[in-house]
């Protein structure tokens, strides 16, 4: 955001917010939000926390809601069963959310950083949470961190502590049910410690880095791991709606609405409740995560201050510069577009994906044989691909000519997962067969539905061609 020449307090930082001149970590004490906007976040987050660790034991279809085999390639996602065949549905979704990240920031800014990234879920809505109930508000725990050991402070950081490892341990086991399911996570808990010692110890390594990142590292992985972030530079720009202060309102800095001063009285309390602790007053900085604290913050102080409320708001730097209300333009009305038909087309492919696949294709190098002294055959090879839950049995038939199809081994009976392999002869009689290349169209029956039809060619002696 732009100097409008009259900011009070500015700094123009050469270091994140949590490092010292020296190089050393800032350990930031944030004071609870509270607000409008904290609420609704609560409720998402709080939704969001239960799915995580509900998913996995809910079914749906006999299937768990989600279910990601890496090993055995299978994936569940709400019922439907994914496998290597539909590997180009994969591709698709990930280039378009790709595509939707990159247009969602450059016009909405990091709302999914504030509002429902796991690391700031995790963090805010259940780490921090337990710190305040057992460490105090934001005071006490600078107070406590300040003061040397004694039994009181030792309690409580033995009990806090003990409570975050309980949780990553539990949150770890969660991230395995996903994997390998929960029938087969309780027969592998049941086997600890004797057994499957490996498991136990890669569990055991993941808990410890969950524990790491939520009770020491914490906003760093925002400010210095996470990619997302980095880009952000590149992907705003002065149209794009972010959480920003109204300087031309608030600026100079005082005793609001005396005549002589801005709104901004300068309490400050829109720095005490952000969680990666920078000033938002000073514009946009890489450490926002769009996460709304300071909004509901200021706009408490507005409420008692008897001043219009959004001193501290969603807005563009254009908006604000040009003191008006956000206008969604052209551009932006453009990527909304592209978003909506981006999603579109992916529940699209999803909705149209058969839950049975049926391939038949010519087997190579194999010519036409004479089957009877009236028919000619030609020899085929089948697959059928059961995505459902359940075992499926399918007819094939002739719907272009009145010829026959003969499967060879068992019956077209599919278990549910399985891939099935077999051959097939198609017999036309001779005077049906017009040409050395001869389009046929098969018919795939599922509990004498026709699910699919099956283009394929059928080959006839080189002299039927007309010359």
């Amino acid at each position: 955001m732009e100097n409008p020449g009259n900011y009070q307090e500015t700094s123009f930082r050469d270091r994140p917010t949590t490092f010292s001149k020296e190089g050393k970590r800032v350990w930031l004490y944030p004071k609870m939000p509270q607000g409008k906007l904290y609420n609704i976040r609560r409720v998402i987050a709080w939704t969001l926390l239960a799915f995580f660790y509900a998913a996995p034991f809910l079914k749906l279809k006999g299937e768990p809601l989600i279910f990601l085999n890496f090993l055995e390639r299978k994936f569940v996602l709400f019922g439907n069963t994914f496998y290597p065949q539909d590997f180009h549905l994969l591709v698709l979704a990930v280039i378009a959310l790709v595509v939707f990240i990159v247009l969602f920031t450059v016009i909405y800014g990091r709302i999914f950083c504030g509002w429902a990234c796991p690391q700031t879920i995790f963090m805010e809505f259940l780490y921090r949470p337990i710190e305040y109930l057992i460490d105090g508000n934001a005071d006490k725990q600078k107070r406590l961190a300040q003061q040397d050991m004694d039994a009181v402070k030792a309690l409580k950081r033995i009990l806090k502590h003990s409570i975050y490892l309980v949780i990553s341990f539990i949150t770890i086991l969660t991230f395995v049910a996903y994997v390998t399911g929960t029938e087969r996570l309780g027969h592998i808990i049941s086997g600890w410690p004797l057994q499957n010692f490996g498991m136990l110890s890669g569990v055991l390594a993941f808990t410890g880095a969950h524990y790491f990142v939520f009770a020491w590292f914490r906003e760093q992985v925002c400010i210095v791991v996470c990619p997302y972030g980095r880009l952000q530079g590149v992907m705003l720009d002065v149209n794009t709606i972010q959480v920003a202060y109204d300087y031309k309102r608030g600026e100079p800095r005082g005793k609001g609405g005396d005549g002589k001063h801005g709104d901004c009285i300068n309490c400050r309390k829109c720095v005490a409740v952000c969680p990666t602790g920078i000033d938002i007053r000073n514009g946009t900085q890489l450490e926002c995560i769009n996460c709304t604290a300071c909004i509901d913050a200021c706009n408490s102080v507005m409420h008692v201050m008897n001043r219009p409320l959004g001193l501290i708001r969603f807005a563009s730097e254009k908006s604000i510069s040009e003191g008006r209300e956000i206008r969604f333009n052209a551009r932006a009305i453009a990527y909304s577009a592209v978003l909506v038909a981006l999603l579109s087309v992916i529940v699209y492919l999803f909705t149209i994906r058969g839950s049975v696949e049926t391939t038949i294709i010519r087997a190579q190098g194999t010519l036409f044989q004479e089957y009877g002294p009236d028919s000619f055959s030609n020899l085929y090879n089948l697959e059928i691909v059961n995505k459902t839950n359940s075992s499926v049995k399918v007819e094939l038939k002739l719907l272009s000519s009145g010829g026959e199809i003969l499967v060879m081994g068992d019956s077209l009976k599919v278990d549910k997962g399985e891939v099935a392999q077999r051959n097939l002869l198609i017999v036309l009689k001779k005077t049906e067969v017009h040409s050395s290349n001869n389009k046929l169209e098969i018919g795939v029956y599922q509990s004498g539905k026709l699910i699919d039809k099956i283009p394929t060619t059928f080959v006839g002696p080189n002299s039927l061609d007309k010359p």
